[in-house]
């Protein structure tokens, strides 16, 4: 498949259908997290962390026990949650450019038997971030 030039707009083809390793496991991950289970599993494992003062007995270990692993689930999580919140907005970046690429060329097209498309035309493209494509 070629590759698109810098100056045309993504099309949804051009997206590749395998992502790497890492973008499957944060969408797995966030799949995970968005479940109403995962939540309640938080919330018991707050429930069983509660009452374990009265075994550890030291107020600040107690603490320290809550504090570090919901800090470090939470750095985790907000790692994971960003990829995938970032790979979403760049699909649907792609699909937005993707239709106005269409509405342009389709557009360019009518302007030969309506004139002022033309400047519809570079509207819609400067709107978007469209560049001029090179004729080949």
């Amino acid at each position: 498949m070629a590759t698109p030039s810098p100056a045309r707009a993504h099309m949804p083809s051009d997206v590749t259908a395998q992502p790497g390793f890492f973008d499957r496991f944060a969408e797995r991950a966030a799949k995970f997290s968005a479940k109403p289970w995962f939540f309640a599993l938080c919330v018991l494992l707050v429930a069983i962390w509660a009452p374990s003062y009265f075994v550890i007995g030291d107020l600040d270990t107690w603490q320290l026990i809550i504090n570090t692993a919901t800090t470090i689930i939470t750095f985790l999580m907000v790692a994971l949650l960003q990829n995938t919140q970032s790979r979403s907005e760049m699909a649907m970046q792609d699909k937005l450019n993707a239709i106005a690429d269409g509405l342009a060329d389709l557009m360019t097209a009518l302007a030969e038997d309506k004139p002022g498309l033309h400047k519809d035309v570079t509207e819609l493209k400067d709107a978007v971030g469209l560049e001029e494509r090179e004729s080949a």
